[in-house]
This record gives structure tokens, C-alpha cells and sequence, in this order.
């Protein structure tokens, strides 16, 4: 069988499932943002890991090299973001094809390191390596949580909230612009922005996290439409989503007007926004939300319900009708 017939989560399923029998007491494994390390009797180690390839992840020659370190970071600790944590080091792996210019490897490490230092998190090792072709990033990331903070994707409950931290689509949006290599305007430049440069919602997890109203959670990398449907998995249960109700923002509404864009697909399964999406105990958003908006100076953006329907199943309504559902994530052996 080839791994474009069996596809990437049930190739997933089949090491978790080898490697079960191996898990410690007090340690969580494959399926979440990051692993749950055991620490000390107060914290807990957070562990996520990413690799980025060119051609697949990211175009070299349309993003500078400073975002692309940047870029390449950000994912990372946007999992760290997703559990609750807060980052603490980082590990880089790369491959590189012999031609690279040093000076372009220097950009690269420059986006890397502004990046750590608004975060503080230092760069702890890694390992280089050459490549034949394209340029491979590998990141690892360490981070801490006070023991039981660290949000699951297994923790939804029924009749939950479905929230973001962020608007969704801009990054769909940028992508977009530079596949149809459209003109840099003031919108255009924004979106592409969005699409390099993604704020890892740290301190919006960190908050989160100490809520026990806020239940599941997980951050916006392939879209929400496929990001969803993990938590409902893990939490045997399926949703409901307005479309009505995704946050977009007016640069996006703008430019998608201008070129005939859906908007309602890029904001539902564009991806790559890192804003984190959760669940939150029915009857507490106005609070939540006014203390969010206390701390960081926006709201959180409602989008669905949680229910008890069987098959981790997404009911998407528009104008109050439903219109389709939908069961699988996004998958890069099947795309």
C-alpha cells in the first residue's frame, strides 16, 4: 500500500498505536499541538516539533529570507501557544543545498533570532546537514505549563463555544496574491504580510489556559475546517459552524471583492493564520470575552457549537441554513 492510499493521519494512527505501550505515567504522546512532558510537582514540559521544505511549505525566491527564519519559528511556538505553554529553547535542524549563499543562511538565522528574542526563548542546538535540492528547516521547541493547564484537543464538551483569537483567511489571502503575482498595494503587501509573518498567540494561550471555562484548544495551521474536526475527534464529538460568523478582516473583504475571491472558503480552509481556536463552557463568553479585551485590547470571535452527534462531523450553516459537512482535515498525502 502506498502512503498516498493510506494517507497521513491513519499513517499517524499506525505509529501511536506501535509505540503505545511505551508511554509513561503522566506523559501525553502523539495526537495534541505538543507532547506533555512531566516536570516537576508545579510544571510540566510542552514539546512540539515542525519541518518546513521548500517548494511545499514555502516558495524560496517569493519570501525574504529574514521571514522565512521568522516564519519558521512561529509555527512552532504558536503549537507551544495552543497547549497553554510558554516557550523556553529551541532546537534547529537544516538541510541545505550546497549552492546556498552564506549571506542568505545569515538573513535566514537574523528572522530566526528576532523572533526568539521578543519571546525570550533561547537557541539550545540543533544539527546541519547538506541537501540536494531543496532546503529542509526543522524546528523543535520546549516549553512549560503549570501541571493540568495544558489544554487538550481531547477536552471539548457538549454544547461548548467554538472561538478564535484572530481573524481567518488573511494568510490564504497572501498566498493567493503571490501565486497570482498581483501588484504590491497597501492590501496586497498586508495579506502577504499575514501570510510571512504569523503572531504566535502566546500570551493569548498562557491566558486561556488559566480559565477553566476554555476547554480544547488548538491553534488555525491547516485551515478550521480541518483543524476542528481533530478536536471533535479526540472529544467524540461533531459541530456546528456558521460561516456568517467567521471573523474576516476588511483587507481581505477588500481585495477578495476586487478579484472575485470566495472569502467564506479562504477563512474556513485557507490556513496558516496561527490564531488558536477553542472551546468554552456554554454561558461564558461575555465574561471571557470582557476579559480578554481587558488584556489585550480585542474580542474573541464566537463561530460554532459543539454537539453530541456522533462521527467528528462539521455542520456548516449560511444565512441560517445548513449547506454542507464536512469529516476530513486537511492531509498532505491526499491533497
Amino acid at each position: 500500500m502506498k502512503i498516498s492510499e493510506l494517507g497521513e493521519f491513519k499513517f499517524i494512527d499506525r505509529i501511536s498505536g506501535m509505540f503505545q505501550d511505551l508511554l509513561l505515567p503522566g506523559y501525553t504522546g502523539i495526537g495534541d499541538d505538543c507532547a506533555i512532558v512531566p516536570y516537576s510537582s508545579e510544571e510540566d514540559y510542552v514539546v512540539t516539533t515542525d519541518m518546513l521544505i521548500e517548494d511545499i511549505h514555502f516558495i524560496k525566491n517569493r519570501i525574504p529570507p529574514e521571514q522565512l527564519g521568522y516564519k519558521s519559528l512561529a509555527v512552532n511556538l504558536s503549537d507551544i501557544a495552543a497547549m497553554g505553554g510558554r516557550p523556553v529553547g529551541s532546537y534547529l535542524s537544516i538541510g541545505i543545498p550546497a549552492e546556498t549563499e552564506v549571506e542568505y543562511l545569515d538573513a535566514v538565522m537574523k528572522g530566526y533570532h528576532d523572533l526568539s528574542q521578543k519571546y525570550q526563548v533561547q537557541l539550545l542546538g540543533g544539527d546541519t546537514t547538506k541537501s540536494e535540492k531543496h532546503l529542509v528547516i526543522n524546528i523543535a521547541v520546549i516549553g512549560t505549563c503549570k501541571k493540568g493547564h495544558a489544554r487538550l484537543r481531547s477536552m471539548a464538551w457538549s454544547n461548548d463555544m467554538v472561538c478564535v483569537t484572530g481573524y481567518l483567511g488573511d494568510s490564504a489571502g497572501g498566498l493567493e496574491v503571490m501565486l497570482h503575482q498581483l501588484p504590491e498595494t497597501k492590501d496586497h503587501m498586508q495579506l502577504i504580510r499575514s501570510h510571512h509573518l504569523p503572531e504566535p498567540h502566546i500570551n493569548e494561550g498562557i491566558w486561556l489556559a488559566q480559565h477553566p471555562e476554555v476547554h480544547a484548544m488548538m491553534d488555525v495551521s491547516d485551515g478550521i475546517s480541518s483543524d476542528l474536526v481533530h478536536i471533535l475527534k479526540a472529544s467524540k464529538k461533531s459541530a456546528v459552524l456558521d460561516l456568517d460568523m467567521l471573523p474576516v478582516s476588511d483587507t481581505l473583504k477588500n481585495v477578495a471583492t476586487k478579484h472575485g475571491w470566495n472569502v467564506d472558503k479562504l477563512a474556513s480552509s485557507g490556513g496558516e493564520d496561527y490564531v488558536l481556536l477553542f472551546t468554552l463552557k456554554a454561558g461564558n463568553f461575555e465574561k471571557t470575552n470582557k476579559g480578554f479585551r481587558a488584556t489585550f485590547g480585542r474580542d474573541l470571535f464566537p463561530v460554532g457549537e459543539i454537539n453530541d452527534e456522533a462521527g467528528a462531523e462539521i455542520n456548516w450553516i449560511k444565512n441560517g441554513q445548513q449547506i454542507f459537512s464536512n469529516q476530513h482535515g486537511f492531509d498532505h498525502f491526499r491533497t
